[in-house]
């Protein structure tokens, strides 16, 4: 049976112990004790306990081999992010090999590698804080079970053994022993359930800016992505979908003509779209875009189909009309006599619009059914066993009967958790299944633009009182509209739309959050910070509305409502002093008027301070610099959570600036970057990042740069402008220089 060529050497139908132990590999995970991945599980801030009966396997495991090489079965996918650095980094500073050593591949699905809530998945920032300890207790595990093993081996005690880079060193006879000679020993050792960790004092590649492990196969070109697969036999497929979302194709009116193209090998209709499969995707895409189909009418039918007469516009006055009760989703004192007794009662509506996650990435996809009953998947994907489940359902399959691979990803962005319409996966499948032939499916960049799963337009509604010394007494929200979590897990209250406004840190005293659903005729997904990436900037402009009733510079504000907190004091401080010290403004920089504005966010267990500084050119924004003080408690690897600061920062400035997805006469109006439009070059600021370490419990690193950026620019702007700005993109409100 062929294989992709980047597959690992694990071959199909052998389990993982049994196929290491025949190779005279030493592999560690089925053998770890319950109680210990328990336990480091369990101090994960937010991590499930890894518990369960006799013989639960650890989430990843390592392989060392008789070369001497070692490898890491990942449970996280690799798609920019650096996760794979830094699983090398925590396993290696353990087992006392350098990460530049380390190979990591991700692993097959499974309930072995469950490490997030009982699931696997990777986002939601939570890779490296939700598998810590367990990596590092699997590192050490595995380096004592060597030393055991190389004691044995030259007869002498453990307490005469060290550890360089992979050998065990016996210091006073000059003898070495590489891992590898031991592999096959150590694998019949017992672990241990008192292994002692590393003192963090004595780290060598924790909390250091270690070079990425990926770097020299993505710049030589070796690097592997979905799109760059071939398998044995296959057929290429594009597709096109129905300009109505939750239409069908009735009619082929051309099939013939299009089936007699060059290259094409048959012609198909689908869910929601036509495709045609081909000897090269080119051919496949010219011959999907001859053919002549006549498409069902749309019907407003509730979430199934997209009426022709659907707008944003529309969308957002159903949002705004709405007077339907919601679910209670934060209360705290007496807010009704708060309002009674104020000095002043602040009102404002905020709205975001719906965005695209416009990465550069084409979505694909292969299926390729085997003479054995099986299936074989590759896609980019975020949750494999989620894939699995999904491509086992579309196939007739029982999910054992599906191998997903999960090749590296062009990015995330939330863009790689949807399933169903929102991705090719299916089309694969099907196709496949009716031409009895590996189907590589890429869907062109129009297609992509029309089908993606869009953050969904959101609206909150805000109120606050104020007393006679200017400080908030109350506030109210009231958040309409729908989030990812709530359509596809259910989850009612959805904490996806309302997280950024619920559990700020600042102390008002009286507090009532409500969340109405009103759902979206319309594919939503997650998007990168998900409900932080609009909600912590209508509070936080909201904020700087209270703090300009009540006579406060917004930052003064700030520390006075985080007085109580120590944490975001610090971060306060620091970005004023990375900023070279507060100022609102207007100032004047080289005969140029500019303005500062602040904003905070606590977004995936981190803790962010954001200042933005603006100027106004052409009746643009126009952001000059962006100082982020961050702290996500301690971090693993400095170099990657700058980057990946520093890449939040862009794409918070994109979606404040310019991004917005419109629907206009029940259609997407962008098909393309010429339209859709996203930050552009000479629109990045310089971005100055202070990483704090607390030491407060790990926080996520992926997102958490990106929801303070819209409030400080909006609040800048508003500083400098003395204009308001209460809905995004900017470029939709034309502005003028104070």
């Amino acid at each position: 049976m062929p294989t992709a060529s980047f597959l690992g050497p694990v071959a199909a139908g052998l389990s993982r112990r049994g196929f290491l132990a025949g190779s005279g590999a030493f592999v560690l995970g089925a053998a770890l004790p319950t109680r210990v991945l328990a336990e480091a599980a369990g101090a994960a801030d937010g991590a499930a306990a890894i518990a369960g009966a006799p013989g639960t396997k650890v989430a990843a495991f390592i392989e060392i081999r008789p070369d001497n090489t070692v490898r890491l079965l990942s449970p996280f996918v690799e798609g920019g992010q650096g996760i794979a650095t830094g699983m090398a980094q925590t396993i290696g500073e353990e087992l006392d090999v350098d990460p530049a050593r380390i190979e990591v591949e991700c692993a097959p699905p499974g309930p072995d590698y469950a490490v997030v809530n009982g699931m696997r998945l990777t986002g939601g920032s939570f890779s490296t804080r939700s598998s810590y300890p367990v990596m590092r207790r699997l590192g050490a595990t595995a380096r004592d079970m060597m030393i055991r093993a190389a004691a044995a081996r030259l007869e002498v005690q453990e307490e005469e053994l060290s550890t360089r880079d992979g050998t065990v060193i016996h210091e006073r006879s000059g003898r070495t022993v590489p891992y590898g000679d031991v592999a096959s020993d150590a694998l019949a050792l017992k672990p241990r359930e008192d292994i002692a960790l590393r003192d963090p004092a004595t780290f060598r590649w924790i909390g250091k800016p270690t070079p990425r492990i990926d770097v020299a196969d993505k710049s030589r070109g070796r690097a592997k992505y979905t799109i760059d697969l071939t398998v044995d036999g296959m057929l290429f497929a594009a597709v096109a979908h129905a300009p109505h979302y939750g239409t069908e194709p009735k009619a082929l009116n051309n099939e013939a003509d299009v089936a007699a193209m060059p290259g094409v090998h048959s012609v198909h209709t689908l869910t929601g779209a036509v495709a045609v499969t081909a000897n090269s995707w080119w051919r496949a895409r010219q011959a999907v875009e001859a053919l002549d189909v006549t498409w069902s009418d749309p019907e407003p039918t509730g979430i199934a189909t997209v009426a022709a007469d659907f707008s944003s516009d529309a969308m957002l006055a159903t949002l705004t009309a709405s007077t339907a009760s919601g679910a209670t989703v934060e209360a705290e004192g007496d807010v009704d006599a708060a309002f009674a007794a104020a000095a002043k009662t602040v009102e404002a509506d905020y709205h975001a619009p719906y965005l695209s996650h416009a990465q550069l990435e084409p979505p694909s996809a292969i299926a390729r059914f085997n003479d054995d009953g099986t299936l074989d998947v590759w896609l980019p994907n975020q949750m494999p066993e989620l894939f699995q489940k999904v491509s086992a359902e579309t196939a007739g399959l029982a999910p054992d009967k599906v191998r997903i691979h999960s090749p590296i990803l062009g990015g995330f962005f939330g863009r790689h958790f949807t399933y169903g319409s929102g991705n090719p996966l299916p089309q694969a499948i099907v196709l496949a299944k009716a031409t009895g032939r590996p189907v590589k499916v890429v869907w062109s960049r129009e297609e992509e633009f029309r089908m993606d799963a869009l953050r969904p337009l959101s609206f909150t509604r805000f109120r606050a009182a104020v007393d006679d010394r200017g400080m908030p007494t109350a506030i109210s929200t009231r958040t309409i509209g729908e989030g990812p979590l709530g359509r596809y897990w259910g989850m009612d209250p959805d904490p996806s739309a309302v997280e950024g406004i619920t559990e700020k840190p600042y102390a008002v005293p009286n507090r009532a959050m409500e969340y109405v659903k009103v759902g979206h005729p319309v594919n939503i997904a997650f998007w990168r910070s998900v409900g932080h990436s609009m909600n912590d900037y209508f509070y936080e402009g909201f904020l700087d509305e209270i703090a300009d009733a009540g006579g406060k510079d917004p930052f003064d504000l700030r520390r006075t409502l985080l007085e109580h907190s120590p944490r975001h004091l610090t971060l306060l401080d620091e970005v004023a002093k990375i900023s070279g010290g507060w100022r609102r403004g207007p100032y004047d920089v080289g005969g140029t008027k500019r303005a500062r504005g602040i904003a905070m966010a606590s977004p995936f267990g981190s803790e962010t301070a954001t200042i933005a500084e603006v100027s106004i050119e052409d009746g643009t924004t126009k952001v000059h610099n962006v100082w982020v003080a961050f702290d996500p408690g301690s971090v693993v690897n400095p170099a990657i959570v700058k980057a990946q600061v520093e890449s939040a920062v862009a794409l918070g400035l994109s979606q404040t600036l310019v991004e917005q997805a419109v629907y206009e006469n029940g259609v997407r109006r962008d098909a393309n970057y010429d339209t859709y439009q996203v930050l552009r070059r000479e629109m990045m600021p310089e971005v100055h990042v202070s990483i704090v370490e607390s030491g407060a419990p790990m926080g996520g690193v992926g997102e958490p740069g990106l929801p303070g950026v819209p409030g400080a620019v909006v609040n800048a702007v508003a500083a400098l402008t003395g204009t308001r700005v209460r809905h995004l993109p900017l470029a939709d409100t034309s502005l003028s220089g104070a």
